[in-house]
């Protein structure tokens, strides 16, 4: 599909992607969705380290830098700095509790959250290349003024997303900007802009993560997640 050959030329191109194999990021993740759950500063200058190939991010200097927290889609670890293990929960899903207690209060959750978030924010548009995502173009939308290209997605089961359906924007310059889809019982639109080049891999350093109104558009307050990437090393 043009539209997604124009993504990932802008991104890099394919054969630099399937180049590289590993990532890591020097980052912060917040947001009132982190606040209300009562970690703030959980995610604050932390680094990730994870496959490009199979769907595993450790993040190291969660908590304030005293422990790291690893995801996989079979397992969700927290460990001390040195490596021993202090929880662990197996097969993990991300749903909104019906307890009345908050989706990311307990710390594995919040891992197995930002591991899903932080993978699939980095692999765009170059999962959406993979042969069991269906992708459509949809009709193209206007954003201050600007006219932003789309993509709708299925992801297949055996990736570990937030929502399996997701819609994702394209600029004039094919570099992603927005995507939408369901988050915990909520309609989302997650931005993103100022992109860099990292090795050779074009990626947006700044991401916010905006409430959506019926007709599509975004509500300003609150900023529900809140993504900085300082830098990233591919290789």
């Amino acid at each position: 599909m043009a539209l997604l050959d124009d993504a990932i030329d802008a991104c890099g191109g394919l054969a630099r992607w399937n180049s590289l194999s590993r990532f890591t990021l020097h980052l912060s993740v917040g947001g009132t969705l982190f606040a209300d759950a009562g970690h703030a500063r959980e995610f604050k200058d932390v680094t990730a380290e994870g496959s490009m190939r199979t769907q595993s991010v450790r993040f190291t200097g969660i908590t304030g830098g005293e422990q790291s927290g690893a995801f996989a889609p079979d397992a969700i670890t927290i460990e001390t700095i040195d490596g021993q293990m202090l929880r662990t929960l197996s097969n993990p899903s991300l749903s909104a509790p019906s307890n009345g207690t908050h989706a990311l209060a307990d710390e594995l959750h919040l891992v197995f959250f930002c591991g899903v978030q932080i993978w699939n924010y980095l692999t765009t548009p170059f999962l959406l290349a993979r042969p069991d995502v269906a992708i459509e173009e949809l009709p193209p939308w206007r954003e201050n003024n600007e006219t932003w290209r789309r993509l709708r997605a299925q992801l297949p089961p055996s990736l570990i997303n937030l929502a399996s359906e997701q819609v994702f924007y394209f600029d004039e310059n094919a570099l992603q900007r927005r995507t939408d889809h369901d988050l915990l019982g909520a309609r989302v639109a997650h931005y993103s802009w100022a992109h860099d080049n990292f090795d050779g891999i074009v990626v947006p350093t700044l991401r916010r993560t905006l409430m959506q109104q019926p007709d599509g558009s975004a509500i300003a307050k609150p900023v529900l997640i809140d993504v900085e990437i300082f830098d990233a090393v591919f290789e």
